[in-house]
């Protein structure tokens, strides 16, 4: 099955997400000054996207705390290994780039934990918007740090927003 994808209207705007061979690669956000490649994206197919748009409104609306979707995600070992990580924190919880680095065994590679965080394919599904600076302050998220706080507050107030 070839590379599609869709367009899912969200409360943080619009979210593209791109499927191949039935596994979701990719999930992007609506951002003007950073179109998405349309190599990337190959054609748009609205079909064969429900699970991902259902799934999506449930965590919107309050009603759903993690995806069950099948992911397949690109990158190297580190980012893999740190998706991995970012997958096991609690929704409405946070963990520092350093809680990570620990986790991989070595608090030194905090920097590279927060670059394989950057790099993340998959934002909102897999939750690296849960990952903070080591005081807890609000730091890089591809999607805008106004997004990452909504999508923090969303899950600290269990609120009902779409």
């Amino acid at each position: 099955m070839p590379r599609t994808h869709t367009v899912i209207r969200s409360p943080i705007g619009g979210l593209t997400a791109i499927r191949e061979d039935g596994a979701l690669v990719g999930l992007l956000f609506d951002l003007p000054d950073r179109p998405p490649d349309p190599a990337r994206l190959g054609p748009r197919d609205d079909a064969g996207f429900g699970d991902v748009t259902d799934q999506l409104r449930e965590y919107f609306a309050g009603e759903r705390t993690s995806f069950d979707l099948v992911l397949r995600p690109a990158g190297d070992a580190l980012g893999m290994a740190v998706r991995e990580r970012m997958t096991r924190i609690p929704y409405g919880e946070t963990r520092s780039y350093g809680d990570l680095a620990r986790e991989l065994g070595d608090r030194a590679l905090a920097q590279a934990v927060g670059g394989a965080c950057g790099r993340n394919p998959l934002p909102v599904v897999v939750p690296c918007h849960r990952v903070v600076g080591a005081d807890g302050s609000l730091v890089g998220f591809g999607g805008g740090l106004p997004r990452k706080r909504f999508l923090l507050d969303l899950e600290q107030r269990g609120e009902r927003l779409f």
